[in-house]
């Protein structure tokens, strides 16, 4: 076992990283930015170094400095939590010429599966159902055509590296396939210095379902089920919950096993994520992501599985201890991201913490490094919380949902709860009968109401 973890990240997640530790009797270093110089996980850890100024670029993402930091403090492993530096396969090969484990994946995992392009052919040679699509990257315009005319319109041209939604775009004709292409490249080539694209059938009211696994990189590997991630705003999901209102047991069983099965015979080491699109009893592969998803603790909550311990124990050579046998599913867990943000319009708050309740009691969990009288930066991203239920129903894990809210007290910056309030008010949200695009049109009909309100008056 390791003997000093630095944690390559911050917030919410640099405090779970630091938990998890402290129970494995790991002590901790924290990384911070001069602008985190008063955060939760910098004065709970061990050990805290400043990598930078407020800037990611110069502090979070620096990766000299945080190698630095590993040799002043003496950490003979790296977590990176996600984000940040979580899937750069250049920091995982340098912290191991370092001697310093990488508590992730292989470097050649992370590049194989960044490449979405590749991720897809890899799936599909694994037996992973795929979306129908170009082989790999589309070279000119008349191959687009041809392509997108055998699979039919609308299609969806994305960007071969990168993710959050950029260098992605719907074209519905074969007059806009020329347009979007370009946009997509444009858009690809300045977000993530790479302007491939490739073109896949666009499905019209899909769910976003994710299959977590776990493999120890000796050939075994488990899932721990799904969860549904539908929910979502311009790509960025919102509310995720496990298991899946819209899938059955034989469902979850059958993709299950078969994303174990690939991921054993990959050699994955780590945990993992296997990203699809599901509409009408079909899976289709999106991608793989190779770290710890912010979403992971509602698998925790129906597994009984602490994910961040299991990573660290494969990561220090540590076999399953487990088969799929011994995996039960018990009971339901809804996860809701507390972003800094107005809850409608979704700009931007950041500010002082001038009060502060979270919510408790039986079944309720709540990540977060928030504290009265700290100050939310303006400079990272706006999840300060992350508000877990878990009932022995989805009716029941709605009820105590819908109390917690209203327990939670976040006062100085908006907050995403009035967002939440007024879900669990919508029919279509207590059924689980939603899709991706199911918020984004709830959001724009909620616009055009108010706008016609406004009107009135």
């Amino acid at each position: 076992m390791f003997d000093k973890v630095l944690i390559a990240n911050r917030g919410e997640i640099a405090l779970r990283i630091l938990r998890a530790c402290r129970e494995l009797g790991i002590a901790t270093v924290a990384v911070h930015s001069t602008a985190d110089e008063n955060a939760m996980h910098v004065r709970l850890a061990d050990e805290s170094v400043c990598i930078g100024p407020p800037s990611a670029s110069q502090s979070y993402l620096n990766i000299p400095a945080i190698l630095a930091a590993c040799e002043i403090t003496g950490a003979d492993a790296v977590h990176p939590g996600y984000g940040f530096l979580s899937e750069n396969a250049r920091f995982a090969d340098i912290l191991a010429e370092h001697n310093i484990a990488f508590i992730g994946p292989s470097a050649e995992h992370i590049r194989l599966m960044g490449d979405k392009i590749e991720a897809k052919r890899t799936a599909a040679g694994l037996g992973i159902p795929v979306v129908p699509g170009s082989e790999g990257a589309i070279d000119d315009n008349d191959e687009a055509r041809r392509i997108a005319a055998e699979i039919g319109y609308p299609v969806l041209v994305k960007a071969a590296a990168g993710g959050g939604g950029r260098g992605m775009k719907v074209a519905y004709s074969q007059d806009e396939i020329e347009g979007v292409l370009q946009h997509c490249r444009n858009e690809a080539g300045a977000a993530f210095g790479d302007d491939a694209v490739y073109i896949e059938k666009y499905l019209a009211k899909p769910r976003h379902i994710e299959i977590q696994v776990l493999g120890d990189g000796q050939g075994n590997a488990v899932h721990l089920g799904e969860r549904d991630c539908s929910l979502q705003r311009r790509h960025q999901k919102l509310w995720e919950e496990a298991l899946s209102p819209a899938l059955n047991d034989e469902a979850r069983r059958e993709i299950g096993t078969r994303v174990a099965n690939a991921v054993a015979e990959l050699g994955y080491s780590g945990a993992g994520t296997v990203e699809f699109l599901y509409e009408n009893g079909q899976f289709y592969f999106i991608e793989m992501n190779t770290r710890l998803q912010v979403e992971h603790p509602v698998t925790e909550m129906i597994t009984g599985l602490d994910l961040v311990q299991e990573q660290i124990r494969i990561a220090a050579g540590s076999q399953l201890g487990y088969g799929q046998e011994d995996i039960t599913f018990d009971g339901h867990a809804i996860e809701c991201r507390i972003n800094a943000e107005n809850a409608f319009t979704f700009a931007p708050s950041p500010g002082r913490i001038e009060e502060l309740h979270p919510p408790g009691g039986l079944g309720v969990r709540v990540d977060s490094g928030l504290y009265s009288g700290y100050s939310v930066p303006p400079y990272y991203d706006s999840l300060i919380a992350k508000l877990i239920v878990f009932g022995k129903t989805r009716n029941e894990c709605l009820m105590r949902l819908r109390r917690a809210l209203g327990e939670y007290v976040i006062e100085g910056v908006q907050t995403t709860i009035p967002l939440f309030n007024d879900l669990l008010a919508e029919p279509d949200i207590i059924d689980g009968h939603y899709d991706i695009h199911w918020l984004e049109n709830y959001l724009d009909r909620r616009r055009e109401s108010e706008a016609g309100t406004a009107q009135k008056a």
